[in-house]
């Protein structure tokens, strides 16, 4: 017991009563010394059994003291080795110094004093010393792991149960799918109905099948649309099989002209079930926007491709063109000026294509600007050219005009990019909310949702192919300037490597009109033409290729040598052109101090999905990354990427 405590009971009081009692015995005495020396007698007696009784006081009080302390001793003991946590005290060496029965029982053994804690626990090797919470398996329990390394202790609770139970509530999420005949109309031109009903009772039943096999609920809600129902469990198992439907469904129907593709969305992670519908149909639409032939599958934040390894079919009727040519002519007589922009380091199609939507602008008799940050080498000596022609050339205006002159009723046309932070001023895209994309890239998870109207088909060749087919529903009395026209034509030539690569009958279509409205193929010429120092830098960066897997050119320029990302693309083209290449990857340093990757295949290859993987897009025969590192760096990344895809699902159709 505290001394105070004591003192308050067995202190100074008593003193001062034994006083008192003495000084009343002494008056006494003055009056009556008789029974003075009772008083005193009687005084004396209080005195001894007081003090007997005080020390037997404190003698018992130690005594239960003693006893309180042996009892919480032997009580925290049995806690220690009753309780159903584990608890480890390990050295600086992370050996085991001191544990409770219980870690004995959780290992099954009688004692591990004096071994180390990673024999027992590999998993914690890779943890931080750093409090923090972690799961471990032992056998067929799961136990969570309190981490106290300023203590150099270890707690142990076992939450199998509990981590069952989470499991189970996981696997048992819902998740929703849209599946869709993407090409229906295309595979099945000029089909008899009897033959149309044979290939798509084949096909459904195929879907069914594959539907039945993975325990999916499958409805049909349309002639080409099915939704599908399951949980993540299942959808976790479609997953690891990579979706094998896409590639049943495509071989059962290979014999056709052209064989019937799907493309699916599905969702998951979502509390609300409205909420999984609109992600599941965000989803098909992103697998359509991108080609088609394959499944988007968003859980949660995660965003995952499967597929796409087939070129984009083209559409082989223009009614979309024609609606969204009057739709976007409406816009912009409804808008007091356009600004049209086209993607960071603008090339020959991003430029042409600006240029023939400020021409469709002209026509109904608005005012509309082209939004350039600067000149590069690849449309240098176009801009030269363009220079030259002052009615052309004061259009064209810096971001920082577009900035000034852009309002609420201000139309912005975003030209070769569907990203966001792709374009020329992203901000500009905030000061307006009235915004057209036109593109013919596969769409990506960036994306400008908020857009008025978008138009991407990338089936296309170019972005200059799908704006030369709006031209012509424009206005039918549309006619263009020579070097309009021949800038439209470039912008094709160059993304389609002179007609050899993406190229459909409507590629063709285009340059046709173009050339009936004046475009020059001898001014193209002169714009193509290549410099001879040019010619000798990507003769150096070639000399240092390597051929992978049989089929895949890869050239790795010197290091702190910097090559522009048109002179990286153009050194992949080459390449391309090789016996037996039928993909290239070309990596060099940039002068902005990124690493620059581009990606070419002739289709076998879908390029894009490897340069996703990096950080990075573009099409299935053309895609391109920035990283930030060295050289050695981004190598090791791609030759990584290139392994993980061989062993998924091979890297060549």
């Amino acid at each position: 017991m505290p001394k105070f405590l004591l003192k308050r009971w067995h202190g100074q009081h008593i003193v001062w009563i034994f006083v008192l009692l003495i000084a009343l015995t002494a008056i006494i005495f003055t009056y009556q010394w008789i029974l003075g020396l009772v008083a005193l007698v009687i005084c004396g007696l209080l005195a001894y059994f007081t003090l007997q009784a005080e020390t037997a006081f404190r003698r018992e009080l130690n005594a239960y003291v003693g006893t309180i302390t042996h009892r919480v001793k032997k009580a925290g003991n049995e806690v220690l080795s009753g309780l159903p946590i584990g608890i480890i005290l390990y050295n600086e060496e992370k050996r085991i110094e001191w544990h409770n029965p219980f870690v004995a029982k959780m290992l099954d053994q009688e004692s591990v004093i004096g071994e180390s804690i990673y024999e027992h626990f590999p998993d914690l090797k890779s943890k931080k010393d750093k409090n923090e919470k972690i799961e471990l398996t032992l056998g067929k329990m799961i136990y969570q792991v309190w981490v106290r390394p300023e203590e150099r202790l270890l707690y142990f609770r076992e939450i199998t149960e509990q981590a069952i139970l989470a499991k189970k509530y996981e696997d048992e999420k819902p998740a929703i799918g849209i599946v869709m005949m993407d090409n229906l109309d295309e595979a099945t031109q000029g089909m008899d109905d009897q033959t149309r009903s044979i290939m798509l009772a084949k096909v459904t039943g195929e879907i069914t099948e594959w539907a039945q096999k993975h325990h999916i609920y499958l409805r049909r809600t349309s002639s080409d649309r099915f939704l599908i129902l399951m949980d993540q469990k299942g959808l976790r198992q479609l997953e690891q099989t990579r979706f094998e439907i896409l590639d049943d469904v495509r071989d059962l129907t290979i014999e056709n002209k052209l064989p019937l593709t799907l493309s699916i969305g599905i969702a998951s992670g979502a509390e609300e079930l409205t909420e999984l519908g609109q992600m599941a149909q965000m989803g098909l639409d992103m697998s359509l926007g991108r080609g088609g032939d394959q499944v988007t599958v968003k859980v949660g934040q995660r965003l995952s491709f499967y597929g796409g390894r087939t070129n984009a079919v083209e559409k082989r009727t223009r009614v979309r063109a024609r609606v969204i040519s009057h739709a976007l002519r409406d816009l912009m007589k409804d808008s007091d000026k356009v600004v049209i922009m086209g993607h960071r380091f603008p090339d020959m199609d991003s430029v042409g294509a600006a240029i023939g939507v400020l021409k469709a602008v002209q026509v109904i008799g608005k005012e509309g600007y082209i939004v350039l940050e600067g000149v590069n080498p690849s449309i240098q000596k176009l801009m030269e050219t363009i220079s030259a022609d002052e009615r052309l050339y004061r259009w064209f205006i810096t971001p920082e005009q577009a900035m000034q002159i852009t309002t609420q009723r201000t139309l912005a046309v975003v030209v070769d990019t569907h990203k966001a932070s792709m374009v020329a001023e992203p901000k500009l895209l905030q000061q307006t909310h009235r915004v057209v994309v036109v593109d013919h890239h596969r769409r990506s998870e960036e994306f400008i949702h908020d857009a008025t109207l978008v138009y991407m088909e990338p089936y296309a060749s170019s972005t200059c192919e799908l704006v030369t087919e709006l031209l012509q529903y424009i206005n039918e009395k549309l006619t263009m300037e020579v070097l309009e026209a021949t800038v439209l034509l470039a912008g094709i030539v160059v993304d389609t490597k002179s007609f050899s690569l993406r190229t459909g009958a409507r590629t063709f279509e285009a340059a046709s009109y173009l050339r009936r409205n004046g475009a020059d193929s001898s001014l193209i010429q002169r714009l193509l033409k290549e410099d001879l120092d040019a010619y000798i830098e990507k003769a150096e960066i070639i000399k240092h290729t390597e051929t992978i897997y049989e089929h895949v050119a890869l050239a790795v320029a010197e290091p702190n040598r910097k090559y522009s990302q048109l002179m990286i693309a153009q050194v992949a083209d080459t390449l391309l052109n090789m016996t037996n290449i039928m993909a290239s990857f070309v990596i060099s340093e940039r002068p902005d101090g990124l690493i620059g990757i581009s990606a070419r295949s002739l289709g076998q290859m879908n390029v894009q999905l490897v340069m996703e993987r990096l950080g990075g897009g573009g099409h299935l025969t053309n895609a391109a990354t920035q990283i930030e590192g060295t050289l050695e760096e981004a190598t090791r990344r791609l030759k990584q990427v290139l392994a993980d895809m061989q062993e998924e699902e091979g890297l060549f159709e």
